[in-house]
């Protein structure tokens, strides 16, 4: 039965080749489109004209993804480096240095987040002020009820309910969604941010630990990952640019490139917002749609990933480090790539990642204007690079590349099943009740639509692993916390704002 059956999968991101190589498993005839002329999205890498290697960004891979580093077991990869501490800098310094929390000795959490960090000036006083927060922490317990409390309101808005102390939230908490939501507080759903700092930092102390691949991602996992599809039946067309979707009686029959049609019993699209946004907008039939006609709503966030080649090493101390205070809303992150890279172990000269984030006021520059930014910003956060000098550079703009979960946002997103019937979701802005989040999460999805198309033809399904559960006391206090809203809900008039 499956193998009569044609399904289309559009953006070869993690989501897309995540669905396609499941589904081709199972027998299905599974083609993959994909815009670019590589795999990858934004995790793509290419060469340049001189031959180095290059992507949109450095992406890495925390302790929580377990369902990715399965994925990489089961392709018989071995892409990752070892688990690496980080550190943060700002116009001032040095700020804080991690540790690799799975080797200290394991607190409740959130203690360990606190405690074993090597902060140089956010004093203890600052660090207590976040206790209260640890309400909303629980409070937010990823369902659908949660989102809808929290989405409307601002994260800055709800750090400062809970008293959280100016310097905490300058030097600690705002850089955290720069970096992982990509924005500024004042622009975030508390929702989303909630959702990403439990994630990745509160849960289980050992959650914030990232390994980094050894090179681009479209080389160490995509290039062989597209080649296992290939083995298993699946095909995966580049430049194939989706402009429209043929929809007859609520069923998708063919998704439009241009002058080619690919007739489906089943689509899966695995693409951007903004990407999304652009089929939507080519198309009448999509557009009569009110979720799909809604998602102008959304929007995404500007980035600029920059590639450093120098004519000497300089000793960066960690290999993975975050910034602020360099310009107010944006953040930014550099990184060894001597350490992480093998192509890059054996140069001469460092070789420098630095990606910036919220970069809306960054794009407009000339590539020198960027690279002398780049650089100066470097020489601030380690003085010995005043005196190296750049030989080579890449510098790679993209609007809107990364989703805006903006306040209000959340009633807007998609999930996996749409209205119509044979038309699934999926991507890291899709709604899951999963729990994770950026890659892993894409992933997820990917694997979730694979189950959907599974329980509609048939076929074994993707085994999903769920993310680690509550620590025993997380889970007294949400219990204890849904007894107790649910009694007020009952005893008091419904008319307040959620």
């Amino acid at each position: 039965m499956t193998k009569q059956k044609q399904i289309i999968v559009v953006g070869a991101g993690w989501a897309g080749l995540g669905a396609t190589y499941h589904l081709a498993k199972q027998g299905y005839q599974v083609t993959l489109l994909e815009a670019a002329p590589y795999p990858g999205g934004l995790v793509a890498g290419w060469k340049t004209p001189g031959g180095r290697s290059v992507e949109g960004g450095i992406h890495g891979f925390w302790y929580p993804y377990q369902n990715i580093f399965s994925l990489v077991k089961e392709l018989g990869l071995e892409p990752f480096t070892e688990f690496t501490r980080s550190s943060q800098y700002s116009p001032r310094g040095l700020e804080v240095q991690s540790p690799i929390f799975q080797q200290e000795p394991l607190l409740p959490t959130p203690l360990g987040t606190f405690i074993y960090p090597q902060f140089n000036y956010l004093p203890l006083i600052d660090r207590l002020s976040a206790l209260p927060m640890l309400y909303s922490v629980i409070d937010f317990d990823n369902s659908e009820e949660a989102w809808q409390r929290y989405d409307k309101v601002t994260a800055r808005e709800l750090f400062k309910q809970f008293g959280v102390s100016s310097r905490l939230y300058k030097e600690a908490f705002e850089p955290m969604l720069l970096v992982g939501l990509f924005a500024p507080g004042e622009q975030c759903s508390a929702a989303a941010a909630l959702g990403m700092l439990y994630y990745f930092i509160l849960a289980h102390q050992p959650d914030f630990d990232v390994v980094w691949c050894r090179g681009t991602v479209g080389e160490k996992i995509f290039k062989p990952w597209v080649e296992q599809i290939e083995a298993a039946g699946g095909k995966v067309l580049t430049n194939q640019r989706v402009t429209d979707l043929v929809v007859e009686g609520d069923k998708v029959k063919g998704v439009v490139c241009d002058e080619d049609v690919f007739a489906a019993d089943a689509v899966i699209m695995s693409v951007s917002v903004s990407g999304m946004k652009k089929i939507v907008s080519n198309s009448p039939t999509l557009s009569s749609y009110g979720e799909f006609a809604d998602l102008s709503n959304l929007g995404g966030i500007d980035v600029l990933a920059t590639r450093l080649w120098f004519d000497r090493q300089v000793n960066v101390p960690l290999p993975s480090n975050a910034c602020f205070g360099f310009d107010p809303t944006t953040g930014w992150t550099f990184f060894d790539l001597n350490t992480l890279h093998d192509e890059y172990k054996e140069e001469t000269g460092s070789v420098i990642e630095a990606d910036f984030y919220h970069a809306n006021q960054l794009l407009s520059l000339s590539n020198e204007e960027v690279v002398a930014k780049v650089h100066g910003d470097l020489a601030t956060c380690i003085p010995e690079f005043k005196d190296a000098k750049v030989v080579d550079s890449s510098v790679i703009g993209v609007r809107q590349g990364v989703t805006h979960f903006a306040p209000g946002s959340y009633q807007y997103l998609l999930k996996g099943k749409t209205s119509i019937e044979n038309l699934y979701m999926s991507g890291d802005w899709i709604i899951t009740n999963h729990g994770s989040w950026s890659q892993e999460k894409a992933y997820v999805t990917g694997l979730e639509a694979a189950n959907l198309v599974i329980e509609k033809f048939g076929g074994s399904p993707a085994k999903i692993i769920p993310i680690a559960p509550d620590e025993p006391h997380i889970q007294l206090a949400r219990t204890v916390n849904q007894m107790v809203r649910g009694l007020g809900e009952s005893l008091l008039p419904d008319f307040w704002l959620p």
